[in-house]
Parts: structure tokens; C-alpha cells; sequence
């Protein structure tokens, strides 16, 4: 493993965002930052686009309906994040204040698109540099009303003092061809980001056990949670959408068994140490990216991003 050590303690925050409020969600973010880093902490994963929320509501309405879906879009979007800027400065001083790494899930815009967001994991170091970001690849099902499409460029790993990092966010853990893009860069700890929406429990736990067993990485599943209580009332699509969103996070390592967690139906701050050298071990049997593959009859090969 190098120079750096083998073993450190990650984080994964199963906590609420401030519905639509990407300031005070970013307020609550440093916080939970300071606190992982107090318990020791070298790394923390949050769910997927928690800033400003997940728009667990209904993206694509048909008409008469549908200027509701569009009302909640600019509402996302006013509070959408961009990267860089004051809320990702703010980040960055907190992930260096506390000597930890951050993986944080944003809906990113541009201003120069004019109108596009993004569902995005960043990617900022124990220094407080942004290292990096991934966009999901493919939005799934109505998401495509919501989020434009990751490119190329977001299928990198990540060199960092706690071993080589990547990660997918939600449906994309199920793209095959995408996952061995990120372990044959040599990643070893992999984030799974979800919305942890109603009926997922299983899929979230099932999907991000099988990623650490295929791949012989550890897991950190970062899962959503949120309850009707914390959505105003005038929020337009409060009514139509069903807001049990339980969470399921959890720590697992490259055999596929949980360190830590799952946890359902609050919020917690769950922590598992990681010791890089059970990589090995797991890889004896199985290394799929290594003496279990057959190059001589599969051929794989990622479309470099134009430069």
C-alpha cells in the first residue's frame, strides 16, 4: 500500500437535508464534516444530491399538471450548487479545518447552460481542494426531466491519502461496464450514493453488497433520508409525493459484509474503520480485475473524454 497507512476510520452521514435551502443544508454539512472529523474520522460520504435535496417528487407530470413539475425544477435549480462557488468554498474550509476528505452529493448547475443541472458527487481533499466530481451517467426514468448526462471525464478514480476512491451514484452501481471502469483503475474504496426512496431498501442494500464481493472494495452506501415533517406545506408537490424515505446506509467491506449500519428511519452518523490490506485477502480468490479476468477473450476500453 506505499506510504500511507492501511487503515483509517471513514464516515458515511445518514442525515437530513434542509428541504430546498442549499445554505442552511451546507450549514448542516459543515457540521456533520466537524463532527466526523472529531471521532477520528479521515473520510465521509453523504447521499446522493443531498444539497439541496433529492426531488423525490413527481419530475415529469403530464398536462394540466405539469407546470408543477416545472415550478419544483426552478425551485431545485435556485438552489442547485455550483462548483466552484461561496457553498463549495465553504466545504473545502471545512473538510481542511478537520482533516478529512468529503464526497458530497450535489444537484450541480452552470449559469452559463442556462437552465441544466447535474447529479454530481464531489470530490474535496483533506487539504480542502476540489479533487474532482462525478455526474451520473444516466439519469434513471424520470430523472432525465431533471439531470443532464455525466460524460466520460466522470469515470476517474482518485489518488488520496486513504487509498485510490471513486464512486457511482444510485442505478449507475448496476452498469457493469461503468463499475469495471472504476476497478480497473485500481479503486479501492467506492461510494454508493442513493435517494433511498420508498421500495429501495432492497435494492440499495443488495446493489452496494454485491459491488464490494464483484470488485473486492469497500463500500461506503450513502442513503437518503427524509419525512414529510421536514417538507413545508407549501412546498407545491408536497401532497403527491410519498415522502418515506428510510435510508439504509451503511460501511461494507470487500466480502460483502457490513462494518457498520444498515440504518434505517433516523439520522446517524455511522463509522467503521478501513484496513486497506483486507483487499488482498478478498482478491486471492477473485480478483477481477487481475488473474480472474480472460483479456485473450474480453476486450475493454473507456472513450477518452475530447479534449
Amino acid at each position: 500500500m506505499g506510504d500511507r497507512p492501511s487503515r483509517f476510520i471513514a464516515a458515511v452521514a445518514q442525515a437530513k437535508p434542509v428541504f430546498l435551502n442549499r445554505e442552511a443544508t451546507v450549514d448542516k454539512g459543515c457540521a456533520l464534516i466537524a463532527e466526523a472529523a472529531k471521532r477520528g474520522a479521515r473520510m465521509i460520504a453523504f447521499p446522493e444530491a443531498w444539497i439541496p435535496t433529492f426531488p423525490y417528487w413527481p419530475r415529469g407530470l403530464p398536462h394540466p399538471q405539469r407546470q408543477l413539475s416545472t415550478e419544483a425544477y426552478v425551485m431545485l435549480y435556485n438552489e442547485a450548487v455550483e462548483i466552484p462557488s461561496p457553498a463549495t468554498d465553504r466545504l473545502c474550509a471545512a473538510a481542511r479545518k478537520g482533516n478529512i476528505n468529503v464526497i458530497m452529493g450535489v444537484t450541480e448547475k452552470e449559469s452559463r447552460q442556462g437552465g441544466t443541472m447535474y447529479n454530481t458527487m464531489l470530490y474535496i481533499s483533506f487539504r480542502g481542494e476540489i479533487i474532482g466530481k462525478h455526474r451520473k451517467l444516466v439519469p434513471t426514468h424520470e430523472e432525465r426531466c431533471v439531470w443532464g448526462m455525466g460524460g466520460p471525464e466522470s469515470l476517474q478514480v482518485y489518488d488520496t491519502d486513504c487509498g485510490r476512491l471513486s464512486g457511482l451514484v444510485c442505478g449507475n452501481n448496476h452498469m457493469t461496464l461503468a463499475k469495471y471502469a472504476l476497478l480497473t483503475q485500481g479503486e479501492q474504496v467506492h461510494v454508493a450514493s442513493w435517494p433511498a426512496r420508498t421500495g429501495m431498501k432492497t435494492l440499495v442494500d443488495v446493489a452496494s453488497r454485491n459491488y464490494a464481493m464483484e470488485g473486492q472494495v469497500f463500500v461506503l452506501c450513502a442513503a437518503g433520508h427524509l419525512t414529510a415533517d421536514d417538507v413545508p406545506d407549501d412546498f407545491p408537490l408536497k401532497s403527491m409525493t410519498e415522502w418515506t424515505i428510510a435510508g439504509g446506509s451503511g460501511i461494507i467491506d470487500p466480502t460483502g459484509h457490513y462494518l457498520a449500519g444498515p440504518v434505517y428511519d433516523r439520522e446517524e452518523l455511522i463509522s467503521a474503520e478501513i484496513d486497506l490490506e483486507k483487499i488482498i485477502a478478498a482478491k486471492a480468490t477473485h480478483d477481477t480485475t487481475g488473474h480472474y479476468t480472460r483479456p485473450d477473450l474480453l476486450h475493454f476500453e473507456i472513450v477518452k473524454p475530447v479534449k
